[in-house]
């Protein structure tokens, strides 16, 4: 399911991988967050080489709502709850940062974006109940937000925030920008490249790929969330997967960009590509590998706008990963595990317009040995309601890991699934992953290389999902993303 913007995206040219190359760093992950810290380092006269495992913004950035947003639902008042106004300050601060070079670049480079109000609102009284919350956060922190209900929607709303002059544009067309600017700086963009391994060689860094290794003084992940596990990101973000569509405008439509605070949320914002106007609706997530008939989600968003709007059928249906951190605030630095030089940024909660800029300001500026921007804001902290998220989502992993292995070793079964179907049965002793995609039966080893998880069919996307920590597999067995670095075994 390309989306939107990866099915218009400009031509991006690329490079030849060159095995034994030598730079100052090398970044993982050719989304924003990679394709700007790249940028910023080129700029201040470091050699840089980005190697992406498949296309850029292939993954995350190809797929957002790519909202450019400082309100961003609940979120601030998520911040002030975990640890206090002042980081929920310094959050903010951050975004506006990011914010801010982001549009100065898009402006400095041609890339066009568009100036929109940003609204959250809420239909029910519990979620007007959050909106008021956010609004306090929010103004606390410096953002000024205004009440009202009077909105564009097509229906009463409960409670709604606005705040003025925020922004929405194509992703790929800034991805491509950015990838002209470092290659016009000797910099080196190459795709098909995935990582397997980072190693410490003294001073330096060498990058293990299929293809070869290079030689980094410093590498900076900038894959989502980090393939290392030596980190232990992976117990501290929650993978969420979500969905979106993009419909043809067929009378008004809202012209603003809005986000409901009920759950499960809606995010709404017009797009123009191709000479056609759309209508971009985005939700119905769910934490990754852990809902049934996942197709339903899309058709329920899709059923939800044509009620809604004037609007056509859906030209196009794409789902995204983010990651949700136990800190409320990202994780940005050197991996706190054997990770001197090596650098990390995930756990973006949806928000990585901003926030994978602001990432990126402050991991080059700790590179180049300057101060970060950021302050204190990206720390590895944990607060006492971090402390129990960690806990509770970890004991989440826990149940599908023995509930996953239960059911794989429970069910035989001789007979192919039917098209666009995938079960896990157990053959020889192990669960393996069976499933039939346009008149092919794929059988596959239905444990996630990994940690072990057993997968879940994915039928909106006739994928493979980890429920443990979010890796995703192809019906053939290729790895799509997640902190596994390889594909599934044969079953």
């Amino acid at each position: 399911m390309p989306s939107l913007w990866i099915d218009t995206a400009p031509v991006i040219p690329t490079d030849t991988f060159v095995p034994e190359s030598s730079f100052d760093t090398v970044v993982v992950g050719a989304g924003l967050t990679g394709l700007v810290t790249a940028v910023l380092l080129a700029r201040s006269g470091q050699r840089v080489a980005v190697l992406e495992a498949r296309t850029v913004g292939a993954v995350t950035t190809g797929n957002t709502t790519a909202k450019v947003s400082l309100l961003q639902g609940s979120v601030v008042s998520g911040v002030a709850k975990h640890h206090n106004t002042g980081t929920a300050t310094e959050y903010v601060n951050a975004n506006r940062r990011g914010q801010d070079w982001l549009l100065q670049f898009c402006a400095d480079a041609g890339v066009s974006y568009e100036t929109r109000d940003a609204w959250t609102y809420a239909v029910s009284a519990q979620g007007a109940a959050a909106v008021v919350e956010e609004r306090d956060a929010c103004r606390a922190a410096g953002l000024p937000v205004q009440s009202s209900v009077e909105t564009e929607l097509p229906f009463p709303v409960e409670a709604a925030l606005k705040l003025p002059d925020q922004a929405q544009f194509h992703p790929l067309e800034a991805l491509g920008a950015l990838a002209a600017e470092l290659r016009q700086r000797s910099g080196v963009l190459v795709e098909g490249s995935r990582v397997t391994e980072v190693l410490h060689t003294g001073e330096r860094v060498r990058v293990v790929t299929a293809a070869g290794d290079l030689d980094a003084g410093s590498v900076v992940l900038a894959t989502g969330i980090p393939i290392l596990d030596r980190g232990g990101y992976f117990a501290v973000v929650k993978p969420m997967r979500s969905y979106a569509a993009a419909f043809p405008i067929t009378g008004p439509v809202p012209e603003d960009m809005y986000l409901s605070v009920d759950q499960p949320a809606k995010s709404l914002r017009t797009a123009e590509a191709g000479g056609t106007k759309y209508l971009l609706a985005g939700g119905n997530g769910h934490p990754v590998g852990r809902a049934a008939h996942t197709r339903d989600r899309l058709t329920g968003l899709s059923r939800w706008a044509q009620e809604h709007f004037s609007v056509e059928e859906a030209r196009y249906q794409w789902s995204a990963q983010d990651y949700q951190p136990a800190a409320a605030v990202p994780y940005v630095g050197e991996l706190p595990v054997l990770g001197r030089r090596i650098y990390a940024a995930t756990g973006f909660n949806k928000w990585g317009m901003t926030n994978g800029v602001a990432a990126a300001l402050s991991i080059s500026s700790r590179i180049l040995g300057r101060p970060d921007p950021a302050g204190g804001l990206f720390k590895a902290r944990i607060s006492v309601p971090d402390a129990v998220t960690t806990v509770k989502d970890n004991a989440e992993v826990g149940l599908q890991m023995v509930s996953g292995w239960a059911g794989g070793l429970a069910r035989t079964t001789d007979a192919a699934p039917g098209e666009g179907l995938g079960v896990v049965v157990r053959e020889g002793g192990s669960p393996v992953a069976v499933c039939t995609v346009n008149g092919v039966t794929t059988r596959r080893s239905a444990i996630c290389p990994h940690l072990h998880g057993i997968l879940t069919w994915n039928d909106a996307e006739t994928s493979w999902d980890c429920p443990l920590h979010g890796s995703r597999f192809a019906a053939s067995g290729e790895l799509l993303e997640g902190p596994a670095t390889r594909g599934l075994n044969p079953a």
